[in-house]
Order: C-alpha cells, then structure tokens, then sequence
C-alpha cells in the first residue's frame, strides 16, 4: 500500500494553536487548530494510530512539545 507524503501545509500561528481532541469516553481522538482568541475549533484529520499523528506533526511542521491534549 502507498501512503502519500506530507506536504508542508501552513497555518496562523499568532492565532492558532494544535491541539488534539480526546473523547473521556470512547478515547477518540481529533487533530486540528483552536483559535486562541474565540477559542473556536477546526478539525483537521481524525487520528486512528500513531500513524496518524505523525502524519498531522510533519504536515504542519508541529513538534509534540507545541501540541495540547483536551478532553
């Protein structure tokens, strides 16, 4: 099978910061962006594994340290 590579995707980031969304309950996960001014968030991709994550990080050039778990 062929995974297509990460191309690097730009986003604002005074405005914007990463986050992953993480259910209590069922323990899905949601990469995207929360605006740090209204606090609104964009989903990005749903993350299955670490596949996935890793996938989100280097698309968007985020390292795991910039990256914020809600639940």
């Amino acid at each position: 099978m062929f995974r297509r590579k990460a191309k690097k995707c730009a986003y604002d980031r005074e405005n914007l910061k990463p986050v992953i969304r993480s259910s209590i309950c069922t323990g899905e996960q949601v990469a995207g962006f929360k605006n740090i001014h209204t606090g609104k968030f964009s989903e990005v991709m749903l993350i299955r594994n670490g596949g996935d994550l890793k996938e989100f990080l280097e698309e968007y050039d985020i390292s795991e340290a910039d990256l914020a778990t809600e639940y």
